[in-house]
């Protein structure tokens, strides 16, 4: 008896997993034929990664989740350039890398508004803050091309880039 409850139980866990994989999957499938700028495998492989996003049952809570995950990195990216900010090998950049410091904060605030959206299912809302957020990146590389100087966290803001993309891409499909 012990023996067909725990695999009842293994089952239905197993069946939450696989939906789960599935929606990523499906969703992030759906995202890359809208939107050829996103990575599939990338897609997939940040929102396994992702807890929040492996418990997700809607794409609605894989918005919210891929959103959540786009604000981490945000902070992450923060404290990345707070750090060269002290560094000495940096001295000639700093004015760049504290605009890209603003860049970040207006993110972060994009995002924050971008998540109360989706929360009050206001997708375009959603949309136009996510589309906002996902600039940041590419503003803050070319401050350092315009300035003719060699970016240090050029690597971060291309995974910020696809980072963001994806609540974006999901936001389009809800």
């Amino acid at each position: 008896m012990k023996f067909l409850v725990s695999l009842v139980i293994f089952s239905l866990f197993l069946n939450g997993f696989a939906t789960a994989q599935t929606l990523i999957q499906d969703s992030c499938k759906k995202a890359f034929a809208k939107d050829p700028q996103l990575s599939y495998d990338f897609c997939v492989n940040s929102l396994t990664q992702d807890p929040q996003s492996k418990a997700a049952t809607t794409l609605e809570s894989l918005v919210l989740a891929s959103t959540k995950t786009a604000a981490a990195k945000i902070t992450n990216l923060k404290g990345i350039v707070a750090q060269d900010l002290k560094d000495q090998r940096y001295q000639d950049i700093v004015e760049d890398l504290k605009l890209c410091l603003g860049f970040y904060n207006d993110a972060n605030d994009d995002l924050t508004t971008a998540l109360a959206n989706i929360k009050s299912r206001d997708y375009q809302g959603a949309n136009i803050n996510l589309s906002a957020a996902l600039d940041v990146p590419g503003n803050c590389e070319d401050d350092f091309k315009e300035a003719k100087k060699t970016s240090p966290i050029t690597n971060e803001n291309s995974i910020l880039f696809k980072t963001i993309l994806i609540p974006l891409a999901f936001t389009n499909m809800l």
